[in-house]
């Protein structure tokens, strides 16, 4: 049977459901075995529910390698004056923490603290602690330090489908190069994250400083 001819309705109202109710992104793969239904049923409910809701207040997101509902984008001011509490987007230290462990992970907190050469100890808990990162078992090395890896948490509240989103860096390379990274709003088990459901798929954009300098013409002989 070819997708376009698939009856959707009941398939539609329950992935509509389950995206509701779902605390995290669901995959075409987990939608599919939760329904009964084929994989590329579930794809044409999907595009069906993506054009039905495309200039509603919720709209459809493809993220962390699932899809689920957010807020659009045009209702962000509202959502944010309803949901965001006081203080809680990322200090710059905690953000070119995160930044360090996205881009070498799984990472030490010793070779993040010999990157940005002080202490990670208070950022790396914050960081523990609002989820985007996590320890991800031991180095084999002496002393067997902790390592640390990004959460699936990370990548939705930075708008990424998966790492290889992150933009590219030229890391032997002697241009400086500075990232942009966007300030998230946090989640916890009571919020939702206004910042990474009302953007839209922003992603993680790197800019790059451009140290060029002009050369002025030499003077023309007489």
């Amino acid at each position: 049977m070819q997708p376009e001819l698939v009856d959707t309705g009941k398939l539609q109202r329950e992935v509509e459901a389950l995206l509701f109710v779902a605390s995290e992104a669901l995959s075409i793969k987990d939608l599919a075995r939760i329904t009964g239904a084929e994989q590329s049923e579930v794809s044409v409910a999907l595009q069906k529910i993506d054009e039905e809701f495309a200039l509603r207040g919720i709209v459809l997101r493809e993220i962390a390698g699932g899809y689920r509902f957010a807020s659009a984008p045009e209702a962000r001011e509202a959502v944010e004056a309803y949901l965001l509490p006081p203080k809680t987007n990322l200090s710059p230290a905690a953000l070119e923490t995160l930044a360090i462990a996205a881009y070498m992970q799984p990472v030490t907190k010793g070779e993040i603290e010999g990157i940005r050469g002080v202490s990670a100890d208070s950022v790396i808990a914050t960081l523990l602690d609002r989820r985007f990162l996590t320890e991800s078992g031991r180095k084999d090395v002496p002393g067997r330090p902790i390592i640390y890896k990004t959460t699936p948490e990370f990548l939705e509240a930075f708008g990424l489908r998966s790492l290889d989103e992150l933009p590219a860096i030229d890391v032997d390379g002697a241009t400086p190069v500075e990232l942009a990274l966007p300030i998230p709003t946090l989640r916890g088990d009571r919020e939702a994250s206004a910042a990474a459901t009302s953007d839209g798929v922003d992603g993680v954009e790197g800019r790059e400083i451009n140290t060029a300098s002009e050369t002025e013409p030499e003077p023309s002989a007489v």
